[in-house]
C-alpha cells in the first residue's frame, strides 16, 4: 500500500458520533521527572486532565523509555496525571509520578476501528514511518496539535538540527493526519506552506488559562520587570540586557529597576549566559531565578511593573495572557501572535527598537506612569481565553472529522 493510499484509508475509517480517542502520553511520561514544565508540557497536561474528565470513550497509550509503546488503565493514568500536576506545582515532594503509571500497564479496553489517536506534544511526528505502522496496526486515525512552525521558519533560533526534525513533523502531519489543531490564527498562517496542496482540516483553538483566585503580591523593595521563558535567542534576552546596561549607565543605582529572568537556560546563547555570569552591572540589577514552580508564578507575575516579551517569533505567547489575566501590564514585541492574544491592551514595540523599549520601561517604572495607567484602563476590554471553550471546540472538531 502506498503512503497516499494508507492516508486515505486511515482518514476514511468510520467513526461514532462521539469519536473514541486514544491519547498519547509519551511526552508527559518523558517530562514527569522534570521539576517544572515547558509551555507544551502545560498544554499536554491540560489535555490529559480534560480527557480524564470527559464523558466519552478515551484510552491511553505512551512510550516507556527503553521498553516501547504500551496502553495504560484509566485509573493508573489518573493517578499519574495528578502526581505530575502536583510535582509541577511544588517540586519538593519525593518520588516520581511514573510510579503511579506502572501498575496500569496493558490494562486498557480496546477501541473500535477508526478511533482517533491524539498527539498533542509533537511526539513521534518526526518518525513518520513508525507512527504510520502504529496507526495501521491499531486501525486508528491521527489528529495532531501543532504548536508552531518556528524551527522551520526561523532555523537560526532552533537547536542544531531542530529545523530538519520539525520539517519531518510537519511532513508527517501533512501525510497522515485526519485533522490538525493549532493555538492561533498566526500559527495557522505560518503552517499553510508546510501542509501540502490538500492539507487536512485545521482548527484554530486558543489555549486556555488555569483559573486562579485573587493573588496578593508583597510590595517589592525595588520595582521589577519580569521576563518569562527559556533563555534562548528567539526570546531576545539580549535586548533587555542592553537596555539594563544603559539604564545603569544613565540613572543613579537606586533608581534602576530590577529585571527578573524566570526560565531555564537554553541553547546557542553563550553571549547572554556570559553576561549573566560575568557582568557586574548585570549582577547588580538583574536576577536570574531559573525555573519557577507553577504555584509561585502568579505571585511573581502579580508583583511586576510589567511582563516583558521582546521575542522575535511566537506561536501563541502564553505569558501575555497570564499577565493580563492578573491585571499586570505587558510590553511585547509587535507580532501577530502577541496581538491575537493581547488585543489592544499591551504596548507593542519592534523587537529591535532598543531606545523604544528603554523609554517604555522607564515610563512603566515610574509611580505615576501614564503608559501604565493607560494600559490598565484598556484591561477591562480584554477577555481571558479559557480551557472549557478550547475543549468544546476541539471535541466538536474531532467528532466531525
Amino acid at each position: 500500500m502506498t503512503a497516499a493510499a494508507a492516508r486515505l484509508s486511515v482518514r476514511a475509517a468510520g467513526h461514532d458520533r462521539s469519536a473514541p480517542l486514544l491519547f498519547d502520553l509519551s511526552r508527559l511520561i518523558s517530562r514527569a521527572r522534570h521539576p517544572t514544565p515547558t509551555g507544551i508540557d502545560r498544554v499536554d497536561l491540560a489535555y490529559a486532565e480534560a480527557l480524564l474528565g470527559a464523558e466519552r470513550r478515551v484510552a491511553f497509550t505512551g512510550r516507556l523509555p527503553g521498553l516501547g509503546q504500551y496502553g495504560f488503565s484509566r485509573r493508573a493514568v489518573a493517578r499519574f496525571v495528578a502526581a505530575t500536576a502536583a510535582r509541577w506545582a511544588d517540586p519538593e515532594p519525593a518520588g516520581t509520578p511514573l510510579r503511579q503509571l506502572l501498575p496500569g500497564i496493558g490494562r486498557v479496553a480496546p477501541l473500535p476501528p477508526g478511533a482517533i489517536r491524539l498527539i498533542v506534544a509533537h511526539q513521534l511526528l518526526d518518525r513518520g514511518a513508525e507512527l504510520h505502522r502504529q496507526l495501521l496496526r491499531q486501525q486508528t486515525r491521527l489528529a495532531v496539535f501543532l504548536h508552531d512552525a518556528i524551527p522551520v521558519e526561523y532555523p537560526e533560533y532552533a537547536r542544531p538540527g531542530g529545523d530538519a526534525r520539525h520539517r519531518r513533523r510537519l511532513a508527517t502531519a501533512a501525510e497522515f493526519a485526519a485533522g490538525v489543531i493549532v493555538n492561533s490564527a498566526a500559527t495557522a498562517a505560518s503552517l499553510r506552506g508546510f501542509l501540502g496542496p490538500t492539507p487536512p482540516p485545521l482548527l484554530v483553538a486558543p489555549l486556555g488559562l488555569t483559573p486562579r483566585g485573587a493573588v496578593q503580591a508583597p510590595a517589592p523593595i525595588r520595582p521589577y520587570f519580569l521576563v518569562l521563558g527559556t533563555i534562548e535567542p528567539r526570546k531576545n534576552h539580549r535586548l533587555l540586557l542592553d537596555v539594563w546596561r544603559r539604564l545603569a549607565d544613565s540613572l543613579p543605582p537606586a533608581q534602576v529597576p530590577r529585571l527578573v529572568i524566570a526560565g531555564r537556560r537554553g541553547w546557542e546563547n553563550r553571549e547572554v549566559f556570559d553576561r549573566l555570569d560575568r557582568c557586574p552591572v548585570v549582577a547588580a540589577h538583574v536576577d536570574e531565578v531559573g525555573r519557577i514552580p507553577d504555584a509561585m508564578l502568579p505571585e511573581l507575575i502579580a508583583g511586576a511593573r510589567a511582563v516583558l516579551m521582546p521575542s522575535f517569533a511566537e506561536g501563541f505567547g502564553l505569558p501575555v495572557a497570564e499577565a493580563l489575566a492578573l491585571g499586570v501590564p505587558v510590553i511585547a514585541s509587535d507580532l501577530p501572535a502577541h496581538r491575537e492574544v493581547g488585543g489592544a491592551v499591551p504596548d507593542y514595540l519592534d523587537p529591535l527598537d532598543g531606545p523604544g523599549w528603554q523609554a517604555a520601561i522607564i515610563d512603566h517604572a515610574r509611580p505615576g506612569s501614564a503608559r501604565r495607567a493607560a494600559q490598565r484602563e484598556r484591561l477591562p476590554s480584554w477577555q481571558a481565553p479559557n480551557w472549557p471553550a478550547h475543549f468544546a471546540a476541539v471535541f466538536a472538531f474531532l467528532d466531525g472529522l
